[in-house]
């Protein structure tokens, strides 16, 4: 496994360039804000590589693996973490309100730094952005930065899912995330929505219910 930690630290350095790598998590649920994080790795030991030998796109990863390098990742980097909540999700879209989030974050990882490169993952650069920036499609698989970047956001979205749910415990977001299972769906007809459900993203379920 750190044969592929290796690989996707040596991809960052090929750029020439102090690398900011970014993902968002939470794109797709019909409930919960929209996280984005952005790190750069400010220091690269051999000892660090092999603290995260296990280094990957965040979905490759079982949530134990997520979890026990985190704190590693959080603790070795210059990174931040943005939620844009439901109510800027509705006004914006869920695509806008994404890049939003990459912005915040990244904007605020570049502070005072000078030569950096943003790599952004997927294929939509980021709006508005001042910085220069390249897309890197699957970048969660090939950059470190970006991979380390999708793990933050997407423990930190769980954890944030978690803690909704101890409120909301009727739709079971503690093992949904958020996501439109059946059996969220039978919850949100059963109860309604929360103030916390992106309308939006349920008007198909509704205008299918009343057909």
């Amino acid at each position: 496994m750190q044969e592929n930690s290796i690989h996707l630290f040596e991809f960052d350095k090929s750029f020439g360039k102090i690398i900011i790598g970014t993902d968002e998590a939470g794109r797709g649920p019909g409930a919960g804000g929209v996280f984005a994080a952005a790190v750069h790795f400010n220091e690269i030991t051999d000892g660090l590589i092999n603290d995260l030998s296990i280094l990957n796109d965040s979905k490759k990863l079982t949530p134990k693996k997520r979890d026990s390098i985190y704190d590693v990742i959080k603790n070795n980097t210059v990174n931040k973490i943005v939620c844009v909540e439901v109510e800027d999700i509705e006004k914006l879209n869920i695509l806008n309100a994404s890049l939003k989030a990459m912005n915040l974050a990244c904007s605020c990882v570049n502070e005072g730094l000078n030569n950096t490169l943003t790599l952004v993952d997927g294929n939509k650069l980021i709006k508005s952005y001042p910085y220069p920036q390249q897309c890197i499609i699957k970048g969660d698989s090939k950059s470190a930065s970006i991979a380390a970047a999708s793990i933050l956001a997407k423990v930190t979205r769980d954890r944030y899912m978690e803690k909704l749910d101890e409120e909301f415990p009727m739709y079971n977001w503690r093992k949904n995330a958020g996501y439109l299972t059946a059996e969220h769906l039978s919850a949100i007809d059963k109860y309604g929505i929360s103030p916390y459900h992106r309308p939006s993203f349920l008007k198909k379920h509704f205008e299918r219910i009343l057909r």
